[in-house]
């Protein structure tokens, strides 16, 4: 498996992918994208309670809707769970993840190979009526340890 390390968006870099979306960069954007900087990959309650944590509250529902926006606009993704809990990922990229379905958490998993693999079988196939868009590879997966009992 080859590991590469996508970076995350600076605040610089963030500031010029909201300008090229035509969005302004406003104190509760940034404040969301330098959360998610250190989160990765987030629900808005988790954005939510670290920045309360950090004494900058902002309400989940803002932070949803600032997610969901950058979403939109591709700036971020959206990563759907077994908990029906929408996360999303700072990094848009194509790459795998491996989620965990107990802890519901979500990792960067790198291997291009496996990624140009399946995208090379998938243009293969033929699915009628359908034209495939993208390629979204998650693997579910739950912890092989136990949790120590206190």
């Amino acid at each position: 498996m080859v590991k590469l390390r996508h970076p995350i968006p600076t605040l610089e870099e963030f500031r010029t992918q909201l300008r090229r979306h035509g969005l302004r960069a406003t104190r509760q954007r940034l404040l969301v994208h330098e959360a998610m900087m250190e989160l990765v990959h987030a629900s808005a309650e988790d954005v939510q309670i670290l920045l309360f944590q950090r004494g900058t509250p902002v309400n989940t529902t803002t932070v949803y809707n600032i997610l969901s926006q950058l979403a939109d606009e591709h700036i971020y993704n959206r990563r759907p769970s077994g908990n029906n809990i929408m996360y999303f990922d700072v990094d848009p990229r194509r790459h795998l993840h491996l989620y965990d379905r107990e802890n519901h958490t979500f990792r960067n998993v790198e291997d291009e190979q496996l990624s140009l693999l399946v995208a090379q079988q998938l243009k293969r196939r033929k699915f009628k009526g359908y034209t495939i868009e993208d390629l979204d590879i998650q693997i579910i997966a739950k912890p092989t340890r136990k949790k120590k009992k206190l």
